[in-house]
């Protein structure tokens, strides 16, 4: 495909026929995606569905073999450090290290996304606060509960103020009281600075509750798209016509979930690699 297609004006992120496969795996299979700017967005699915190749895609760290990514307009495969500069990722395995201070970890990413030298200092302060942190900048990460390594990551990933917030799996292994405080403090943020945010996570009530819209992905693709509320009364609309007894009440989110991943949740879990890895971070967090 020739010429430069750029982004709707509005979209924070378009993904257009996108597909990566590994080897013999197709784990994004023709994603089209939209995020509209200023939104959060829940990116759902059960282990093995593509949402985290589809992200690492966004982010550049993977590259676009087939299709189209597009961040505010920018061509992912094309103008790969005109992306960075504009997100911050928090990835579901760990990024911080837990042998330097909190100051000394969000220093070290200011450094690697490039932010002026001038600026690093104050950045670094307002990105601990804006986390909740400032007091605990200068103890050792390793000292750190979970919900504090998980705002510390948060930290990290803010520092160059990006316009776009990517967060994978960000309150995994997290207790409830923990999860509530990572998303107090990142709706704090969004509220400030107009951010967008973009989420995958397993946890159905924060999706129902903190996100603006949800996708439902399986098998490497968008299978149903809208508000939590939306999601849910349309479920709850067709189990009407097919003969549902009225007293059901409402679907939740989890139902959704299940509907559209149906009896194959057991063929799209993931291997051993990602039950690995999520256990290692829920461990290290927990």
């Amino acid at each position: 495909m020739t010429g430069d297609i750029r982004a709707t004006p509005g979209e924070a992120v378009t993904c257009t026929r996108l597909a990566y496969a590994f080897g013999d795996t197709r784990a994004v299979d023709g994603l089209d995606l939209a995020v509209t700017e200023g939104e959060v967005f829940g990116l759902l699915g059960p282990n093995g569905a593509g949402k985290t190749t589809a992200i690492r895609c966004v982010t550049t760290l993977l590259p676009v073999p087939t299709g189209m990514v597009h961040v505010f307009g920018h061509d992912a495969a094309r103008e790969r450090m005109a992306v960075r500069r504009l997100l911050g990722y928090v990835p579901q395995q760990l990024s911080a290290e837990g042998g330097l201070t909190g100051r000394e970890n969000v220093a070290l990413f200011a450094r690697v996304f490039d932010v002026p030298r001038r600026e690093r200092g104050e950045r670094v302060v307002q990105a601990l606060a804006a986390v909740g942190l400032s007091d605990a900048a200068d103890r050792l990460a390793g000292t750190y509960s979970g919900g504090m390594v998980r705002r510390l990551e948060l930290a990290q990933a803010l520092v160059s103020a990006p316009r776009l917030l990517i967060l994978d799996e960000p309150t995994i292994g997290l207790d409830p009281i923990a999860r509530t405080g990572v998303w107090e403090h990142i709706n704090a943020v969004r509220a400030a600075t107009g951010m967008t945010v973009l989420v995958t996570t397993h946890y159905m009530d924060e999706a129902d509750q903190y996100c603006d819209r949800v996708g439902l992905m399986y098998r490497g693709r968008i299978r149903a798209l809208g508000t939590p509320a939306e999601l849910r009364r349309g479920l709850g609309e067709r189990r009407r016509a097919g003969g549902g007894a009225a007293t059901d009440g409402l679907p939740t989110l989890e139902d959704v979930f299940r509907d559209v991943a149906g009896s194959g949740l057991d063929e799209t879990s993931g291997g051993f690699r990602d039950v690995r890895s999520t256990r290692r971070t829920a461990n290290r967090v927990g």
